[in-house]
């Protein structure tokens, strides 16, 4: 955690992973993030993984460093609670629909200058998911070597949608401090979706050709990258991504009679052109897997590592968390209080930044733990008041 957004507040209504995840980077940056939940916690609240005792390791590490007001948002005085909340802070990031209670229109209708980041489905307001979504772009139909779609489960679209929905949130702020103007910012993970695969030139690339990319498997597209296999059985993924690391690696394994063979008969030079590298690979995979599998990976790796080629084995997440320099020497993870009670390393901020020393990461608040701090020093409600309010089960406390 840093102190970059020290001052700023944010208040954020939202479940699962886009919405919580900007809320998330923007705590870890220093902002005062509340998140507010129905009492009991929303839909997300027992997500999996969980422990046995049923708490939610995924809500738990998606809203570290956040402070929790527990309302009943089924009821007009929870919910009349909550807009007050947002008019006085002025900064909202949400994933409830477009049209209700928390329509931007109702809340800026006494707070001209509020900023709204809405994180959507689709651009009409229709629900979706990362993995529904996914599905409309086509990634799984380019996934694996088919026939049938292979989705994936890393959430890249929430992700990024989260990412960005932080990202346009400091844009709306700094847009406002020059023209005084708030705004409702939309963001679909659909357009997210398409538009990265309009960035990544995909768009383009369907409209030039007229037809689908053919379906590789673990090759990747357009460059020598593929995964091997070595004589003791490691399977490791290999990418060339430049001239130099191309001829370190024909080098290493000892090829470069057999490429310059290659290159002579086709009348093509490998070194410096990473598409016939990859349309010649019809060719070249045979001579890397016997050369590949005549040796043990820690052979190959110590020798790729002094080239600087790029590789890396595959290995369960189990594994990778057990590696000391992912996890448990990376400086991102610290110790935390857990909601849970199950202590592991939890992750701050990803950034380093020169002259800010890194915090350890904070915890996630439990259900309703600060709503009596929030409503008395956001609503200026007595504490005679916040406890009437509490018997009559609007608002939690934990």
């Amino acid at each position: 955690m840093y102190d970059l957004l020290t001052g700023l507040s944010v208040i954020e209504a939202s479940s699962f992973v886009a919405s919580p995840t900007a809320g998330l980077y923007c705590a870890q940056m220093g902002a005062e993030v509340i998140r507010v939940d129905q009492i009991g916690g929303g839909p997300d609240f027992r997500r999996w993984p969980v422990t046995d005792a049923n708490d939610s390791l995924y809500w738990e590490n998606l809203n570290r460093a956040k402070k929790s007001l527990a309302l009943d948002l089924g009821r007009p005085e929870g919910r009349e609670l909550l807009q007050e909340l947002v008019r006085a802070t002025g900064q909202f990031i949400t994933n409830f629909p477009v049209n209700g209670f928390l329509s931007h229109a109702v809340l800026a209708d006494a707070r001209a200058d509020l900023i709204t980041v809405r994180v959507m489905g689709w651009p009409d307001g229709s629900p979706a998911l990362d993995y529904t979504v996914n599905n409309s772009v086509g990634y799984p139909m380019l996934t694996g070597s088919g026939p049938d779609p292979v989705n994936h489960v890393l959430p890249a679209w929430d992700l990024l949608t989260g990412a960005y929905a932080a990202f346009a949130l400091l844009a709306a702020i700094q847009r406002r401090s020059m023209t005084g103007e708030g705004g409702e910012v939309r963001i679909p993970l659909s357009d997210v979706a398409i538009g990265t695969v309009a960035n990544l030139g995909g768009v383009a690339e369907m409209l030039y050709t007229g037809a689908n990319r053919p379906r590789l498997g673990n090759a990747v597209y357009g460059l020598f990258g593929r995964d091997f296999v070595t004589r003791d059985g490691q399977r490791t993924m290999i990418v060339v991504v430049t001239p130099r690391q191309w001829d370190n690696l024909v080098t290493a394994l000892k090829l470069n009679d057999a490429i310059a063979a290659i290159e002579a008969t086709r009348g093509i030079s490998f070194a410096s052109d990473d598409g016939l590298r990859f349309t010649h690979r019809d060719a070249l995979y045979p001579l890397f897997e016997c050369a590949i599998g005549a040796h043990t990976h820690a052979d190959l790796a110590a020798a790729f590592d002094a080239g600087g080629i790029v590789h890396s084995p595959y290995r369960t997440m189990y594994d990778a968390v057990q590696d000391p320099a992912l996890v448990a020497d990376n400086p991102i993870f610290g110790a935390a209080d857990n909601p849970s009670g199950f202590t592991y390393p939890a992750a701050g901020a990803f950034a380093t930044l020169p002259r800010h020393d890194r915090q350890p990461p904070r915890a996630a608040p439990r259900n309703g733990q600060h709503s009596e701090e929030i409503l008395s020093g956001r609503l200026s409600l007595s504490s005679g008041e916040i406890a009437r309010l509490v018997d009559a089960g609007i608002v939690g406390v934990e």
